[in-house]
């Protein structure tokens, strides 16, 4: 059973930007020879937003393996190409069968962690932790005790 889940909502710059500054912060930590995961919770911290870490290290490595090469990334507020296609990945404009030919297994896997991108980046942008979109808290009342 395959299950479609919204895309997040990118229209707002500062989620947007926050994709591109993961994307180069983990692009350039590999290339450096540094732990990835670290240097993504210092820059994701400031957002309040570091459990993504894992998430973003996820998705940019089973983007690269669907890529079959790096990903490239821009310079200053210069996009590349492979950033402007993640953040179409992420936010539905541009869907992974259209823009990458891949083996079934890595586009599998690059699916999944669109998917997870997305769930994590819309639980973990929410500015208010009580006011989460769609979810719905169980309520169980308690009979009054039987004398």
């Amino acid at each position: 059973m395959t299950r479609h889940f919204p895309p997040s909502s990118l229209d707002d710059a500062a989620h947007r930007s926050l994709l591109v500054e993961a994307a180069r912060c983990w692009r350039k930590a590999r290339d450096t020879g540094q732990s990835v995961q670290p240097c993504l919770y210092k820059i994701l911290a400031s957002h309040n937003c570091e459990m993504l870490a894992p998430v973003f290290d996820s998705l940019m490595h089973l983007c690269e393996d669907a890529l079959g090469r790096p990903v490239a990334i821009g310079e200053s507020a210069a996009l590349s190409g492979d950033e402007h296609l993640l953040l179409g990945l992420i936010d539905g404009s541009k869907p992974r069968r259209a823009c990458i030919d891949c083996a079934e297994g890595a586009a599998s896997a690059l699916d999944c962690a669109i998917c997870s991108t997305r769930i994590m980046m819309g639980l973990a942008l929410v500015h208010d932790a009580g006011n989460v979109p769609g979810r719905t808290v169980a309520v169980q009342t308690v009979p009054p005790a039987m004398n």
